[in-house]
């Protein structure tokens, strides 16, 4: 399969925010989606309910300069919105899947945004299609719409049809769904995507982390737990079920990497598992000698100190990141591609030169980049690079939402540490395992098994058809290749 150009980083697909009940809830979104925007660059909306009339905005690119007008915050009148931040992975670019998707119902209109990848999504959109439905996006997303569409007609309660729906989708999902009077929020019966509500003044806020509930000043109450539906209404919250079985299984890369530092996720905090993280890879793949410890911006930077405290190692920030780099492909030439790490990441000569090196980052996946800042540390007058990973090896795709979706994507699938050591150039490679990350889980929760690793055992948790499988190959084929 060809290779992508330049770093293959890791993504998540996207970011949710909702808020019930607020005067400026179309402008407390807009700062929801904005803490997070490090969820999805792709596109970015919103829509709002007035009580009469839901009104939409979405646009491609950042929030910044989707909402770059007050003008178009103040057209999403209402009390109650709903918002997306997007990065595609399944159902590739374009306008048409940017979210929240709105939709006109004789029952009653209805906007919905997804954080997640449905892996029956082939097999569910055939059959709808084969009784009639059409789908005006090539999101997986637009599937649930259908599926309650479809229960409406039979006009059952609301509440009711989105079960029936929900109990027919397999995979990640957290789902904020919004009519004109009710807001709800839901999460598969794993939980492998995070989603969390608190209170604000007489409304509510929900969203993917945390740290968006503390941008807009909201008192956090608890996480959606995994199958659970709330309904926000006018008459407070009501929860309920959908599932017959249900257990936390949390992505484990929400906390070595997608989340921001400053969230909580099950009441764990992403700096306090990282910094430990950090603590326990000191410990059992410790780097004996060395003169300095530096971490990958941002995400490695609580592992890089955690490891400098546990080995009394002096931490130093021996890589400064460019903030104001976009993205690299749109570069006019390869030989300026090949430049991206270099534009993004310098190194502080005087900090690294004639010194041994403990790198600290978060996971490989390629090792194209990985290769490319060891090379520029050596360029620096590094003696030596020994590269320390806070995450186990990255060996399969994930289905789940993450944009890993093929076996030779992935530089571990069949190079051992040895191998990839050599490959990337790295005087010496370790990387925390996978039962040392759940002993780390188990230091904030009793039980260190409620998160997905199945991107390092390939121990999935639901079934993966292989026409899903196939179509995701098929998929990535077309992108390296319009690339």
């Amino acid at each position: 399969m060809p290779t992508r150009l330049g770093k293959k980083e890791i993504k998540e697909k996207c970011g949710v925010f909702g808020v019930f009940n607020h005067a400026k809830a179309s402008e407390l979104t807009y700062y929801g989606l904005r803490a997070l925007q490090h969820r999805g660059q792709e596109g970015a909306g919103i829509v709002s309910s007035d009580g009469i009339v839901l009104h939409k905005q979405v646009g491609e690119g950042l929030v910044s300069n989707v909402f770059n007008t007050e003008d178009k915050i103040n057209s999403l009148t209402g009390l109650n919105a709903i918002g997306h931040v997007r990065y595609k992975t399944f159902g590739g670019a374009g306008i048409e899947n940017v979210q929240p998707f709105l939709f006109k119902h004789h029952t009653g209109d209805f906007a919905l945004c997804h954080n997640g990848n449905l892996t029956n999504s082939e097999l569910l959109k055939k059959d709808l299609e084969y009784k009639g439905h059409l789908f005006h996006s090539t999101s997986d997303s637009e599937i649930i719409a259908h599926l309650v569409k479809k229960g409406r007609d039979r006009e059952e309660d609301r509440l009711q049809v989105i079960h029936h729906a929900l109990n027919k989708l397999e995979g990640a999902f957290s789902f904020l769904l919004l009519t004109k009077h009710k807001l709800f929020a839901m999460r598969d019966k794993n939980g492998f995507r995070p989603l969390c509500y608190g209170k604000l003044d007489d409304g509510f806020v929900i969203a993917s982390e945390s740290c968006a509930l503390d941008i807009v000043g909201a008192q956090y109450i608890d996480s959606v737990q995994p199958g659970e539906i709330i309904q926000f209404s006018d008459s407070g919250i009501s929860k309920s079920s959908f599932a017959t079985t249900s257990k936390l299984r949390i992505c484990s890369m929400e906390y070595i990497y997608f989340s921001r530092p400053d969230t909580d996720l099950e009441n764990i905090n992403v700096h306090s598992f990282r910094k430990l993280s950090g603590k326990m890879l000191a410990k059992t793949h410790p780097a004996v000698g060395a003169d300095v410890v530096i971490g990958v911006p941002d995400s490695s930077i609580s592992a890089a100190i955690g490891f400098a405290e546990e080995s009394n190692i002096p931490y130093e920030m021996g890589l400064v990141k460019n903030r104001y780099i976009g993205r690299t492909f749109i570069e006019p030439s390869q030989e300026l591609r090949d430049k991206a790490v270099s534009l993004k990441l310098s190194a502080v000569r005087s900090l690294v030169n004639n010194k041994s090196v403990v790198l600290i980052d978060d996971s490989i996946v390629r090792g194209t980049t990985m290769k490319k800042i060891i090379k520029l540390l050596r360029k620096y007058g590094a003696k030596q690079v020994h590269v320390r990973i806070a995450s186990p090896q990255l060996k399969h795709p994930c289905y789940y939402g993450v944009d890993i979706s093929s076996h030779e994507e992935l530089i571990s699938h069949n190079n051992n540490v040895t191998a990839v050591a050599k490959i990337i150039d790295a005087d010496s490679l370790a990387f925390l395992e996978t039962k040392d990350m759940k002993e780390v889980i188990s230091t904030f929760k009793k039980d260190g098994n409620n998160i997905c690793t199945s991107c390092f055992d390939g121990e999935y948790l639901t079934k993966i058809p292989n026409d899903f499988h196939n179509a995701m190959l098929e998929l990535e084929k077309k992108i390296i290749d319009n690339e």
